[in-house]
Parts: structure tokens; C-alpha cells; sequence
């Protein structure tokens, strides 16, 4: 048959003109039903189901120009030529459908028409609108499905009709879009910030003593000897403070006696400090207070055992760098 024979050489024509194309070219088959006016129809039935070839080249992002060829299938009776600008309606984004219209012209051939019963043209031209929808795939495949309307002089009539397309793109727009390249994370040397010094630490240093002694007796026990020595260490790193040593006794005696007792107690430790440890005896005084500030009750021995005390506390502050 004549119209595959033709398509046959028009593949071929725009294969090799695509051989040699530049950058984004686009290659199609495409598939056809159209409602022919009456006056120009090739059957009685007024329908035509075309199958074609069709050859573009993208203009910019969004436009592209296009030649398209077709016949009608299974007769040899109509050949369409068209020639189309196609505008898509929003940006490039893989395997998104967009919309798009076409304008353009279209020409019947009618000259092989067998259908002798119908009176028409052998030629006729007719301007053509379109609206449709498009999509992307991947390896530049581009499919598109439009509905066309078509108009010429009164005597070119009205027709209608959809048209699929599926294309091959070539060059830079059959990649899908690459992805938006991904800054580098930015690594950046911590910055050393200058030293503080660490504000000193101020400690409070108190060292206790408590001598306790046997019922009515002012030595001093060996058993104390940690205590005094921890005392006098303190004495002599902090030259600048004394110490006030207290006695006291039980309830046991008289009050007199027993204030007595408690001056001999503290004047006992007094003379420890000074005379095997040497620290001067101005820096140290010894009073007594008696039976008049028990710590524990003079009910038991243990309680009594309490109360015959010398105590002293001295208190001071250090400084500590870090």
C-alpha cells in the first residue's frame, strides 16, 4: 500500500536528518482518530484513524517546533502534513505530567482518494489548536496526548479530533534533570578560645582540739599527741592567729575547786604547746570555766567523762589555684 510505503520513506528521511541534528531533537510516533466534516470525510462514517511520524526540535526550555506526517490507516484515501509550534505551560520535571497547547497548520492530501462518490478537494488546508498533556520518562522517552481542533475556509469545513505521541528525545533534554548538587559540608577548625584563669578557691580551714582528763587531774593523756600536733602544724603556718583554750569540769566538788581545776587543765595544754612544740605562749590563753558548761549530763560516768575537757579551734582561710 502507497501511505505505508510513504511513512516508510518519511521515517527514513527524518532518521537521517536526526543523525545530524544538534542538541535537543526529538524523534515521535504518532496515532490519530479524527471527525472529518461531511463535505470533506473519506468514508461515510466521517472517521479517520491516522498513524504517522513526527520530528521536533526544542527552540528554548518550554517551546518546541515540530513537522509531523501521517496517513490513514488501512486505505489510500487521505495524508496529513503538519507543522506545529508547541508551547509547554510549565517547567521540565521528570516523569511530572504538563499541560501544553499547539498551533499550527495542517494540510490533507486527497489525491489517491478511491472513494469517487465524495466531493471534495484534492488539497486542503487547515489551521489547527491544541491543548494536551505531556510527561517524561527516563532514557528521553516523551509521551503526549492531545485533542485537536481544525479550521479552514467554509469550504474547508470543521474537524476534530486526539492524537497520541511518542517521542525519543535526543541530546541535552533526554537526561531527566540531575538533582540540585549537594553543598559540602563545611568544616571548620575550632577556634581555641584563650584561657581563663580559674578564680582561686578560698577555703576555711578549722582545726579542733578536745583533751578530756581523768576524775580530778590536770595531765595531759599521750593519747592526745595527734590533736596537738595537727594544732601547732596550724600554729606555725598561720603565724598570725592565737588560740583560746577553755577547761572545764564536772559537776563533782565544789564550784571554787572546780574552777580551779579547769584553769590547771587549760594552763596543762598550754605548756604542751609551748614547751614540745614551741610556740610562743603569747599567742596562746588558757581560761577556765568550771562545772558551768557541761556538754553532757553529770548523772553517769560517761556524761562527767565528757564535760572534763580542754577544748580550743582555731579557724583560717587558704587560697587554692587550680
Amino acid at each position: 500500500m502507497k501511505s505505508i510505503h510513504t511513512i516508510v520513506g518519511a521515517t527514513a528521511l527524518v532518521l537521517a536528518g536526526a543523525t545530524t541534528a544538534a542538541d535537543n531533537w526529538y524523534l515521535g510516533a504518532t496515532a490519530g482518530y479524527f471527525d472529518l466534516d461531511g463535505e470533506r470525510a473519506v468514508s461515510e462514517d466521517h472517521n479517520t484513524v491516522t498513524a504517522g511520524v513526527q520530528v521536533g526540535k526544542y527552540l528554548s526550555d518550554n517551546v518546541a517546533l515540530e513537522l509531523g506526517y501521517g496517513a490513514n490507516v488501512g486505505h489510500d484515501d487521505v495524508d496529513v502534513l503538519s507543522l506545529n509550534t508547541l508551547i509547554w505551560m510549565s517547567d521540565s520535571e521528570a516523569t511530572d505530567w504538563r499541560p501544553y497547547v499547539l498551533f499550527g497548520v495542517n494540510q490533507y492530501d486527497f489525491q489517491d482518494s478511491s472513494n469517487l462518490a465524495l466531493d471534495h478537494d484534492d488539497r486542503s488546508t487547515q489551521i489547527m489548536v491544541g491543548v494536551g498533556m505531556g510527561t517524561r520518562f527516563s532514557h528521553g522517552l516523551e509521551f503526549r496526548a492531545d485533542l485537536r481542533g481544525m479550521a479552514g475556509h467554509d469550504e474547508d469545513g470543521e474537524d476534530m479530533g486526539v492524537q497520541f505521541s511518542l517521542n525519543k528525545v535526543f541530546g541535552s533534554k533526554s537526561v531527566a534533570p540531575a538533582p540540585a548538587p549537594v553543598a559540602a559540608p563545611v568544616v571548620t577548625q575550632p577556634v581555641a578560645e584563650p584561657e581563663v584563669e580559674a578564680e582561686p578557691e578560698v577555703r576555711t580551714i578549722t582545726v579542733r582540739l578536745n583533751v578530756e582528763f581523768e576524775f580530778n587531774k590536770d595531765t595531759v593523756l599521750a593519747v592526745y599527741g595527734d590533736q596537738l600536733d595537727a594544732i601547732a602544724a596550724a600554729m606555725k603556718a598561720q603565724d598570725d592567729i592565737d588560740l583560746v583554750l577553755e577547761g572545764h569540769s564536772d559537776s563533782r566538788g565544789s564550784d571554787q575547786y572546780n574552777m580551779s581545776l579547769s584553769d590547771r587543765r587549760a594552763k596543762a595544754v598550754k605548756a604542751k604547746l609551748v614547751e614540745d612544740y614551741g610556740i610562743p605562749a603569747a599567742r596562746i590563753s588558757a581560761v577556765g570555766y568550771g562545772e558551768t558548761r557541761p556538754i553532757a549530763t553529770n548523772e553517769t560516768d560517761e556524761g562527767r567523762a565528757r564535760n572534763r575537757r580542754v577544748v580550743g579551734e582555731m579557724s583560717f582561710s587558704e587560697v587554692y589555684n587550680f
